[in-house]
């Protein structure tokens, strides 16, 4: 697809860190779309690349990447395979939101984990349920945790974990190559067939009472306290906001890749009746419609980015209406990106799928992203229409 722009004062870029892999991973994707598994010598790959590192503060040991920077890597891996992007997603953010409840009183374990570099996961969605126990310094946790995106491929996991006669939650890391930790290969859904979205049973399986914290709801306005100690500034951010502006330019990665293969393949396709498709105006229409969409989701998500970078430089603890604007850039930017694949499969037509071209497995994977409960259009905009009318937000996460 030709290029009517240039990169002039352009806030993305190309991805530095993941570049030496990207081929790697898109040459195994069909293969570990089939047999619902990443291949293990590219996760082993994954694990050795600093990518690993780029949410973590110098505090801990980390390559402080900015928001915007760790956007470009996942923005070019999401079409590459689906799955992959969806993992480390998952990494990133999470390790985030772990520091931040951590907090400088576990910096050793941080620090360890970081050096490593190893592969967190958080099992927390719906049926989840976790009981822990304490007793002479360790807490045994019990129970299931559902949704652990990536936990076949991670070391440790996120536990949030109710205890008896404590209204409040705690929050701890388990390690998941513990004989008490079990993970039950559950996700058979139809896209992002590899990101290994399953159970993890902890079978009494005993951690430190050192390494508990509180999981308080809300958290985070605790963390726009400038009293309340944190690791680096940057975990004064919300991990949810974060989360979703990233899922934005993931979205933003499949659907430009998709427009432009989708371009190119399709000017030498005949239609009925020997009709060049390339002539015809509803491909024009439908193509330039979705270009646009494409150009105003990276647009929107990369603006609220580069706002929360430079907050993060500045030392501003961001409000609720930062956090706002985060979560409803990123899930308009995943909302565009949707209209925008819907119209490029209109393109390919009957004919496009009967080539069994990558864009099926993309399209299919895409499904799962406005479908994330972080970033749900019903959730994200019931809430923000509630602060239009001034009534306040009700979000815990």
């Amino acid at each position: 697809m030709t290029d009517i722009s240039s990169t002039l004062g352009q806030v993305h870029a190309e991805p530095t860190y993941i570049a030496p892999l990207l081929q790697e991973i898109a040459a195994q994707a069909a293969e570990a779309d089939r047999t619902r598994s990443l291949a293990p010598g590219l996760i082993a790959r994954i694990k050795q690349n600093d990518i690993m590192r780029l949410s973590a503060s110098p505090e801990i040991g980390g390559l402080n990447g900015s928001i915007v920077k760790i956007a470009d890597e996942l923005r070019a891996i999401a079409p590459r395979c689906g799955s992959t992007a969806w993992c480390l997603w998952n990494h990133l953010v999470t390790f985030h939101h772990f520091a931040g409840l951590l907090g400088p009183a576990h910096l050793g374990f941080l620090r360890e984990a970081v050096s490593r570099r190893q592969w967190f996961c958080f099992p927390a969605g719906a049926s989840s349920e976790v009981v822990g126990l304490e007793s002479d310094g360790t807490v045994t946790l019990k129970g299931k945790a559902a949704f652990g995106s990536g936990g076949r491929y991670a070391d440790w996991a996120g536990v949030v974990f109710a205890t008896p006669g404590q209204e409040t939650f705690r929050f701890t890391v388990a390690d998941l190559h513990q004989p008490q930790v079990r993970i039950d290969e559950t996700w058979n859904g139809m896209s992002l067939r590899a990101s290994a979205t399953d159970d993890i049973h902890y079978e009494e399986l005993q951690v430190p009472a050192t390494r508990v914290a509180p999981w308080p709801l809300r958290h985070r306005e605790h963390l726009r306290d400038p009293n309340y100690p944190v690791v680096g500034a940057r975990y004064r951010e919300d991990w949810v906001g974060l989360t979703v502006m990233f899922l934005g330019a993931m979205a933003a990665g499949v659907a430009e890749a998709s427009l432009g293969e989708t371009a190119s393949a399709i000017r030498d396709r005949i239609a009925i009746f020997g009709t060049k498709m390339a002539d015809r105006p509803t491909i024009h229409v439908n193509l330039g419609r979705a270009r646009a969409l494409v150009n105003a989701a990276i647009d929107t998500a990369y603006a609220a980015m580069r706002e929360t970078d430079a907050r993060i430089e500045a030392g501003v603890p961001p409000t609720e209406a930062d956090y706002f604007r985060q979560t409803g850039a990123g899930m308009q930017a995943v909302t565009m990106c949707e209209e925008a694949m819907k119209l490029i499969l209109r393109v390919l037509g009957g004919n496009g799928l009967r080539e069994g071209t990558v864009f099926e497995r993309r399209y299919r994977d895409f499904q799962a992203m406005p479908l994330h409960i972080l970033g749900h259009v019903d959730r994200i905009t019931e809430q923000t229409g509630r602060i239009a009318l001034g009534l306040p937000s009700q979000n815990p996460l």
